[in-house]
């Protein structure tokens, strides 16, 4: 593949001996190092197991299952042996195993071992240099085979050292040695980076607009492994996915049923498409944790309603185009996608699901029925369904790498039509290395992998849950804590009724059960029926102390912002997603206890810093650089104190949910307003003159990160709750230099939002 060594492993627990067994053993390690494969030894099968888990990079594990008489003992007890090897095929089900015995055959081994051997070596009856090389071969032929589609032959094509007369211009990186910045450039990334820069010349790798040879391959192979009829790798986003899949579904005036728990490309593909928005409204809880869309709002008569409200809407009889869902919403709460397809599907003939940041899904059974390409029932008329795909977010890839899924129902994909739409947004010129890891990403899942590396990702989650929730158990009533959001109790299989740290860590792993949200429940805050969302157990919301669970502000409280700035300060540790008073954290395949053990350690230092009011200049040294006058004297408690004051002065939490929860006045289309963008008939407007008039460029405040007012929407009259919230942040903002919210669509101009809109 490269040309690192071929590493091996034996399994090695007892002490050296000269029997003839343990000489030949040592002439086979011999001959193995003269042939360039290097030998590690692990002392024990638990040992072994571990590292299989822990080190890929391993191509063969070798086991002794003894010899030929009472001196030559097992290097792996018999008795352990089949457990040693389900251990190593649990991680790794295509790694080589061979079996060392003396003179005695296959029939001496139990079934189990048998099953899992690939092959057995007869130490005496070989000589070391046939053992070594048939050792090296099936390493050698591992190496090859894990290697996916359009990788594997990338990977071939660069052994050639092929002169190239075609782009790229840098030549495989020889041109970037001619300069003292360009070969600083090539000794940061490596050669290979610019060998494997290639151009749609290269035949071998095929076409990614064509879909064609190993690229098309690699595409193929990844909707079977990730449950599709079709998926297409895109190498700009998924912010191109989304306008992929619209601009193939969608043209002028079309009305589109959106989600306005959205991405900002799913409002560029509306303006793309001229498309007619009418909107879903999520629901929030107490803390503005985002919920999903209550299937109440998705049945055929409450989207009829919304047609005929619109004043966009010129034929409120018009049958919706597409509908477009976030999974998850963005603080981790996942839909029952069967009810969404009886109930929006039932009506509207294209689902689609933006499921970047839930590429892992299809992977365990704790998610069954929660994502787009799930395996359960679907009618044969049911919709056809896409699911949009972030592989680099919480998958394995480079960033810009997409999934774009179809699974065909009514109104199915015509392949060659749909890539009119996907040519659109593609490059002639892709780089390769992105199309490369799409394919190394979902072979990565393949078999027992996605499971496996999904499974670690709940496990370590899970964990950390239990430990931030036994700390807050074990704080007294009168002090506080920082506490993970999820059920304080759960009922168990056995109808125990426990708290959550006590709970069987086994089943908080592998059961959707305690991470449904239940009607009768109150910890959630959110009015939905019973099991329709469930929380994800990877992303993890960290609550500080500071709200009821009515959504009125206790009389202490600590601002998350805080938080955030603290972590990334004194531990370079930065979070998700920061709301007022919860931070997100995301539990991705490559998080390791060892990085959310010391997040642990971090959390319990901020609470102590925060109790004995350290100084801003010693633990927050850049907020505090940012005005030193401000902050002068001010420490962490004292900053938190009149962060919490202000937000309840402001009533900023509660004007937050009054204008997530009101539904602005469409005036023009989202594509019309673009156009004056491109005109620049549009006007730079201060927030006490922005009543009543018509958004340009849309508004999205973060946090939450949903659209508050889209383009070609009204802001509302004065004393409405856009406008009021609006105001509310901006002088939080004012008030607090270095905690300022980010607002996509606003300019901060002398601390003054401002914004632009349509000329009248």
């Amino acid at each position: 593949m490269t040309s690192r060594a071929i590493k091996v492993l034996i399994v090695d627990e007892r002490p050296q001996t000269s029997t003839a067994h343990e000489e030949m053993l040592r002439r086979v390690v011999q001959e193995l190092e003269r042939i360039d494969v290097r030998t590690e030894f692990a002392p024990s099968p638990d040992d072994a197991v571990l590292r299989v888990a822990s080190d890929a990079s391993l191509c063969a594990v070798i086991a002794d299952a003894g010899g030929d008489s009472d001196q030559h003992e097992a290097h792996v007890d018999p008795n352990r042996l089949a457990t040693f090897l389900a251990g190593v095929r649990a991680r790794n089900a295509d790694l080589p195993v061979f079996v060392m015995t003396g003179t005695r055959g296959a029939d001496s081994l139990d079934t189990a071992v048998l099953r899992e051997v690939d092959q057995l070596i007869y130490l005496l009856d070989d000589t070391p240099s046939w053992i070594a090389g048939r050792i090296r071969n099936a390493a050698e032929r591992y190496r090859e085979d894990v290697l996916p589609p359009m990788f594997g032959a990338l990977v071939r094509f660069a052994r050639k050292h092929e002169y190239s007369w075609h782009t790229p211009g840098h030549e495989g990186g020889a041109a970037f040695l001619r300069s003292p910045a360009g070969r600083a450039f090539w000794e940061f990334f490596g050669e290979q980076t610019f060998r494997s820069d290639l151009s749609v010349s290269v035949r071998e790798l095929g076409s990614l607009l064509d879909h064609s040879g190993p690229i098309g391959e690699a595409e193929r192979r990844a909707a079977s492994i990730f449950g599709a009829d079709m998926t297409y790798f895109v190498t700009n986003g998924t912010s191109t996915s989304n306008r992929v899949l619209h601009q193939a579904s969608v043209v002028a005036g079309d009305v589109m049923v959106l989600d306005r728990n959205a991405h900002k490309s799913i409002e560029q593909a509306a303006t793309l498409t001229h498309g007619v928005p009418v909107y879903l409204t999520t629901t929030r809880n107490h803390l503005g944790i985002i919920g999903p869309v209550p299937p109440t709002e998705l049945t055929r008569e409450a989207v009829a309603a919304k047609l005929a409200a619109s004043p966009l809407v010129e034929d409120a009889t018009a049958a919706p185009v597409i509908a477009m869902i976030t999974n998850s919403t963005y603080d981790g709460l996942l839909y029952h996608v069967p009810t969404v397809e009886r109930t929006l599907g039932e009506h509207i003939d294209r689902l689609h699901f933006d499921e970047a940041w839930y590429g892992y899904a299809a992977f365990h059974p704790i998610y069954a029925e929660r994502f787009a390409m799930h395996t359960g029932e679907r009618p044969a008329d049911g919709p056809t369904t896409f699911a949009t795909q972030s592989t680099h977010k919480l998958l394995a890839a480079l960033s810009q790498a997409s999934y774009l899924h179809v699974r065909n129902g009514r109104n199915p994909v015509e392949h060659d039509l749909f890539n009119e739409a996907y040519m659109m947004h593609a490059s002639t010129s892709p780089l390769y290395s992105i199309i490369a890891s799409n394919d190394v990403s979902a072979a990565m899942m393949a078999g027992r992998g996605g499971p496996l590396l999904t499974g670690i990702s709940i496990q370590e989650a899970v964990a950390f849950r239990r430990t931030l929730a036994r700390v807050a158990a074990e704080t007294p009533d009168d002090d506080w804590a920082l506490v993970p959001w999820q059920p304080e109790t759960v009922t168990q299989p056995d109808g125990a009724k426990v708290r959550f740290e006590d709970a069987d860590e086994e089943w908080l792993r592998s059961s959707p059960e305690p991470w449904l949200l239940r009607e009768d429940e109150k910890w959630h805050g959110f009015d939905l029926p019973d099991s329709y969302a469930m929380l994800d157990p990877i992303k993890v919301s960290v609550v500080t102390p500071g709200v009821n669970e009515d959504g009125t502000l206790a009389e202490f409280g600590v601002p998350a912002p805080i938080l955030s700035e603290y972590l990334e300060q004194q531990a370079s540790i930065v979070v998700e997603k920061t709301q007022s008073y919860s931070i997100l954290l995301l539990f991705s395949i490559g998080v390791t206890r060892g990085k959310w053990g010391s997040l642990v350690t971090t959390l319990m230092s901020f609470k102590r810093d925060l109790d004995v009011n350290r100084s801003l200049e010693q633990v927050l040294p850049a907020t505090f650089a940012r005005d030193p006058r401000r902050y002068a004297g001010m420490g962490l408690r004292d900053l938190a104190e009149e962060q919490h004051a202000t937000i309840g002065r402001t009533r900023l939490l509660a004007l937050q949910r009054e204008a997530f929860g009101a539904h602005p006045v469409p005036v023009t289309t989202p594509a019309r307003a673009y156009a004056h963008v491109v005109r620049g008939t549009v006007d730079a407007v201060p927030l006490d003159a922005l009543a009543d008039r018509t958004l340009a460029i849309g508004l999205v405040p973060y946090p939450p990160g949903i659209p508050l007012v889209m383009p070609g929407e009204s802001a509302g009259p004065d004393d409405g709750p856009f406008l009021a919230y609006l105001r509310a942040l901006e002088e939080f903002d004012q008030r607090f230099p270095g905690f300022e919210h980010e607002t996509h669509g606003v300019e901060v101009v002398d601390g003054r939002y401002v914004a632009r809109c349509v000329r009248d």
